[in-house]
């Protein structure tokens, strides 16, 4: 029964230890991952182990397929990518040189030690190099907001509108608003109060505006709103007499400051915020994504962490319901995000995921080092602790009182509060709402190798990989140079609507780009589909070249431009085909038939189950919602399961009770021996302890016998029980393997159709001829 806990949807945390001797022991600490929406905290002085449990909780998650997104304000969590399933010396040498250095050690020797080291831990925790390498193999990514050491994220490019299911919802919609908005204030040293301060009611009016329209606003157009809002009012109050104009400008000006400060550059580019992406790639399988904001002020950090949190609440609020645990969000010190006593942005969009993500199978897990970290609101909506040990008689009387003074059946509140403060080192105390009893445990030795905080050279080794291979995002191409030069102007029919780009450069040297705003409309009555798309298209015109469309770029969202040229504008030369076409109706016309011939709207269905793609979904995407549905149908079947063997465990139990009845009383080791053989095998399934109890078990049983002499009868029955665990333990494992190829969404055939739209169903809104820097 190798690893079943993995095909039973549990997480190998640890062994139990004896709370008598402190010792471990060989039961397995075993919990079942869907426990974890209702969510979990970890709780433990420095030097506690905290960081191990966690990254071992994520590798457990990771090799079940449990997608995660790391918060990581120390940079420890990186150490999540430093796998090596053939544990090469060679491999672990970058990562141990700051230490073998420290400790005056030769590297490579340091290194060879160090790898054997890791090798025979995980070996002595009943791992291998198979379930490293399926570590190993996952992709685990660092993205490092407003650095370049790992992977850029586009952070202030761009405030997308959240989704209807937000903005549908008047509580949602307020709690998305107020934390943006504080985030962003936070942003240029503003503590604005959401009741009465002029900064934060006027830019949660110019974002509610733009959102409630449907509308993503960047955070230039967000400067430009601030000097000229597009509403007249706040409130009942004239804008001019609320907030006069001159006041308003002094704010954009903060704002301004910080999209021109050269620090800020890096905040600009880089991948969007888009969840699902984060979670799964293109196939559906899991991913692991770090953010380490470690380098960043105190300020950055809030906003940061508001921002994602936000985008995590709009993702989580279009999913569907589940039971199972479908991804973890883990920060790693969640130190001033969730206090109790101050309302920072990041604690609404936590409170709400505590609160309400169960629902959608979205497990928190929040690591600290101090209970008072944690909003007592927020505690009781925390089903699992794991505490290790503490520093003070104050931090374990709170955490006693977080659980609501609930201690388990085998431990009293003095040997609790006992425990925590002299626990040894990687060993915790385990409280959950889906146990029974309190537990000790001991963390398994994980397959990261824990190097320690990782610096900004190291995640950017770590990342080098993904930066060659990752493409900038940019809205258009780099323009190619032209000897000709440019001109004082560019002679055009007038029926050609022109637009020009601000250059704050002053050098006010333009070339030419067409823009166009197009509507797409797919519809098909039997299939229930009925979808606009507006798509913005780019293309770069040159005087000596033929522009075709196909050599176009979708852009997010067609940007406003001024309707009329600086004084000093000098133009690049553009084609006469494009500068004589009236009303450009030869470009529309061409744009529409490449949109006809190239614009498909890509769609997957599956039989069984019977399920088809939403519009615009991707095939990954449409993976996760099969294997969402899969999930659930095993997790019932599992349940079956563990009734069905339960009965057959009980009827074995009372054979061997009549067995054991033959033996006279006073055997009393021999008698324990025999009730712990029944109770191990059909452990794992029940989550109670170790399958590798049974052996020894049965023959301390079979020992304690022959000892008793001649008892040839009850030996045999014995015996036969014995041969009966093992035949129940392999039909069991045979049992979980079909239900683990029959829930796979790999097994699932998927049908891919494309739907076209009709040429009268192509909608060119605007096309105008844009002259940008």
């Amino acid at each position: 029964m190798v690893n079943i806990y993995e095909k039973l949807g549990l997480f190998y945390l640890g062994r139990d230890v004896d709370k008598s001797t402190q010792e471990a022991t060989d039961a397995l600490t075993l919990l079942k991952n869907k426990n974890f929406t209702t969510h979990a905290a970890i709780i433990g002085m420095t030097g506690s182990g905290k960081t191990g449990l966690g990254i071992g909780l994520i590798e457990e998650a990771i090799i079940d397929n449990i997608p995660s997104i790391l918060i990581d304000p120390k940079g420890d969590m990186g150490n999540l990518l430093l796998t090596d399933p053939t544990f090469n010396p060679k491999s672990f040498e970058p990562w141990i040189a700051d230490e073998a250095r420290t400790k005056e050690k030769d590297i490579v020797e340091y290194a060879k030690k160090t790898a054997t080291m890791w090798q025979e831990g995980i070996k002595r925790d009943h791992q291998d190099g198979e379930r490293v390498a399926k570590l190993h193999e996952v992709e685990k990514t660092i993205y490092t907001p407003g650095s370049s050491a790992g992977i850029s994220v586009n952070v202030l490019g761009s405030m997308d509108a959240p989704p209807s299911e937000i903005t549908n919802d008047a509580d949602s919609f307020a709690s998305y608003l107020k934390s943006s908005v504080s985030s962003l204030l936070s942003l240029i040293g503003v503590e604005a109060d959401p009741v009465s301060s002029k900064e934060y009611l006027l830019v949660a009016q110019i974002l509610a505006d733009a959102w409630i329209g449907g509308r993503d606003i960047s955070l230039e157009a967000l400067i430009g709103a601030i000097i000229n809002p597009p509403f007249e009012k706040i409130g009942v109050l004239p804008l001019e007499s609320f907030y006069p104009q001159t006041q308003r400008f002094t704010l954009a000006t903060k704002f301004n400051a910080v999209i021109a400060s050269p620090t800020f550059a890096t905040w600009l580019k880089g991948e969007s915020l888009d969840i699902q992406k984060l979670l799964y790639d293109e196939n559906g399988k899991a991913k692991i994504a770090i953010f380490s904001i470690a380098h960043l002020s105190d300020e950055e950090r809030m906003f940061f962490v508001t921002l994602l949190l936000n985008k995590y609440v709009a993702w989580m609020r279009r999913q569907s319901g589940t039971s199972a645990l479908k991804t973890i969000l883990y920060m790693d010190e969640i130190y001033g995000f969730f206090p109790p006593s101050k309302n920072p942005p990041s604690k609404e969009p936590m409170m709400i995921l505590l609160k309400q993500a169960r629902a959608f199978g979205v497990g928190v897990v929040l690591s600290t080092q101090n209970p008072v970290d944690l909003d007592y609101k927020g505690l009781s909506n925390i089903g699992t602790w794991f505490i290790g040990r503490l520093q003070t008689s104050q931090d374990i009387d709170r955490v006693i009182d977080g659980l609501g003074g609930k201690v388990g059946g085998s431990y009293s509140k003095s040997e609790i509060k006992s425990l925590l403060a002299n626990l040894n080192k990687r060993t915790f105390f385990l409280k959950s709402a889906h146990l029974d009893d309190i537990r000790l445990f001991t963390t398994r030795w994980v397959m990261s190798y824990l190097k320690g905080p990782l610096k900004a050279d190291d995640i950017s080794k770590l990342m080098s990989d993904k930066k060659v291979s990752s493409t900038p995002q940019s809205i258009v191409s780099t323009p190619k140079e032209h000897d000709n030069g440019y001109k004082d102007f560019v002679t055009l029919d007038s029926s050609i609507e022109q637009c020009f780009e601000m250059d704050v450069t002053g050098q006010n040297q333009f070339r030419a780009t067409l823009q166009a705003e197009v509507e797409l409309h797919y519809f098909n009555q039997s299939k229930g589909i009925d979808e606009n798309e507006k798509i913005c298209l780019s293309l770069e015109l040159y005087e000596d070249e033929d522009s075709s469309w196909k050599n176009s770029q979708k852009i997010e969202e067609c940007p406003t431009y001024a309707s009329t040229a600086p004084s000093s504008a000098l133009f690049a030369p553009i084609s006469s085909t494009i500068s004589s076409d009236k009303g450009l109706k030869k470009q529309k016309k061409e744009l529409i038939s490449w949109l006809y011939r190239t614009q498909r709207l890509e769609l997957f269905r599956c039989i069984s189950p019977r399920l088809s793609s939403n519009p615009y979904e991707s095939l990954g995407d449409f993976r996760v919602r099969i294997q969402d549905i899969l999930d659930d149908k095993k997790e019932q079947e599992i349940e079956k399961l563990q009734d069905r063997y339960g009965k057959k465990e009980k009827m074995l139990l009372s054979r061997l009770q009549r067995a054991m009845e033959k033996v006279e009383k006073e055997e009393a080791d021999a008698s324990s021996s025999l009730l712990d053989t029944g109770i191990a095998v059909l452990g794992a399934l029940f989550g109670r302890t170790s399958s590798a109890k049974l052996s020894r078990a049965l023959s301390k049983g079979s020992r304690a016998y022959k000892e008793r002499g001649d008892i040839s009868r009850a030996e045999e029955q014995v015996e036969k029980v014995r041969e009966d665990l093992e035949v129940l333990s392999e039909e069991l494992e045979e049992k979980i393997d079909d239900l683990v190829l029959k829930y796979s969404a790999d097994n699932v055939n998927i049908i891919e159709s494309k739907m076209k739209p009709r040429k009268s169903d192509i909608n060119i809104e605007n096309m105008s001829l844009v002259w940008v820097k």
